[in-house]
């Protein structure tokens, strides 16, 4: 099943739970790559598949998280077809989100709503840093890199600056509950929410959300932040809407399991995955 996905320059990368990471050609929408890691030793007659957590691109390499054979993950980048452990298991981190940011460091997320930034090259930790007391949600950088909003199990969002790992907005109006994922782009911030809200949060213009009839699983904005969409209802839909206006548009309609990920690749085009094995592909008219 697919666990995650990122694009980078017309490739997708899609992480699963199989200890594989697929490489497909956007364009022939095929399989070109694949990153294998060997599975987890439990036993001489037990073995399990090292399940991909998180993964992301930049500048020509790939970050991921796996399972290890203690309660704790790996960390490791790919470039150029070799892989490197950079952060080991028996270091005792529990990363839950990873990415890389504008300055090809390591910033990670952690269950416990830690917030972890390492330089690989010397194989030291910047800072690490205890943001809430309530289990960690969401976790998404801004287009540049620079900035990154974290959710909670209180329903609170932050805004945080990667550099300093200042907190430097925090929003808490529209959630009563869990938050399950964040997007953020040009300035506005979606939230899917266990209390079957979408909040809207604008950094300029103030909050509001819309209420669902169903856990909301998952959010997506398109990179002008003019575009977002949500997983509607039991059917597995995807609701698109104006996040300026909170006017709903079309549904998408196809998966056949609860949609945990979106991603837009352009302001028309989105990929999205779900507790299943497939992949969709959407072009919004």
């Amino acid at each position: 099943m697919v666990s995650d996905i990122v694009e980078d320059n017309g490739y997708l990368y899609v992480a699963t739970d199989a200890g594989v990471v697929d490489i497909i050609d956007l364009t022939s929408q095929k399989i070109v790559r694949q990153i294998q890691f060997d599975p987890i030793i439990r036993s001489d007659t037990f073995k399990t598949p090292a399940r991909i957590h998180a993964i992301d691109r930049f500048n020509g390499r790939t970050l991921m998280v796996t399972s290890a054979a203690n309660a704790y993950r790996h960390v490791w980048i790919e470039e150029n077809g070799i892989l490197k452990k950079v952060i080991d298991a028996q270091k005792h981190k529990m990363p839950k989100n990873a990415f890389f940011d504008n300055e090809g460091k390591i910033v990670l997320g952690s269950f416990g709503s830690d917030i972890l930034r390492y330089n690989e090259e010397d194989s030291s930790m910047l800072y690490e840093r205890h943001i809430s007391e309530s289990t960690m949600g969401g976790m998404v950088l801004d287009s540049k890199r620079e900035k990154m909003v974290i959710s909670d199990e209180s329903g609170t969002v932050r805004l945080i600056d990667i550099n300093s790992s200042k907190v430097l907005k925090t929003f808490d109006s529209e959630h009563v509950d869990n938050i399950y994922r964040v997007a953020y782009a040009n300035g506005t911030i979606i939230t899917a929410g266990q209390d079957r809200r979408i909040g809207v949060y604008h950094e300029n213009k103030d909050a509001y959300h819309l209420k669902s009839d169903f856990l909301v699983y998952s959010v997506a904005i398109s990179p002008s932040g003019r575009t977002a969409l949500y997983s509607s209802g039991i059917e597995h839909h995807l609701q698109l809407f104006n996040p300026d206006t909170g006017i709903k548009g079309d549904k998408l309609v196809g998966h056949n399991a609860t949609p945990n990920k979106i991603l837009f690749i352009t302001e028309k085009a989105i990929i999205s995955a779900g507790d299943e094995e497939t992949l969709y592909f959407w072009i919004i008219p």
